[in-house]
């Protein structure tokens, strides 16, 4: 019912930036929170930000100060831009979101595919 697709995925040398969208598409009524998550091999995923519908934004520790979360409510698409990046970096980043559409009474959670960024050291 709803689709979330990552993009801007990659190898990038330390100390460098890349900027990961996720676009959900379908019948959306709404939209709530947004946000991605990381798994590194061998690791369990674990949460690197979160966006609210309303702007309110959340940070691993691991990341505050390098990373940003937004999103474009117009165009249901979330963005984390990653600045600063370290080897420790490396995972495969999934788009995450609670969304509502037309034909679902209560807000569902879904996943993207996931995108892999490498950091190279």
């Amino acid at each position: 019912q709803v689709q979330l697709v990552e993009s801007g995925g990659g190898l990038v040398q330390a100390g460098g930036s890349l900027r990961l969208s996720c676009a959900a598409s379908g019948i959306i009524r709404s939209m709530n929170t947004m946000g991605w998550y990381r798994q590194a091999p061998g690791k369990q995923r674990e949460l690197v930000a979160a966006i609210t519908s309303s702007g309110s934004t959340n940070y691993a520790d691991s990341v505050k100060g390098r990373f940003t979360i937004s999103r474009d409510n117009a165009k249901n698409t979330v963005y984390l831009q990653m600045n600063s990046l370290k080897p420790e970096d490396t995972a495969v980043y999934y788009c995450n979101a609670d969304a509502r559409s037309v034909y679902s009474i209560s807000y569902l959670n879904y996943w993207g595919q996931g995108t892999q960024v490498t950091v190279s050291s």
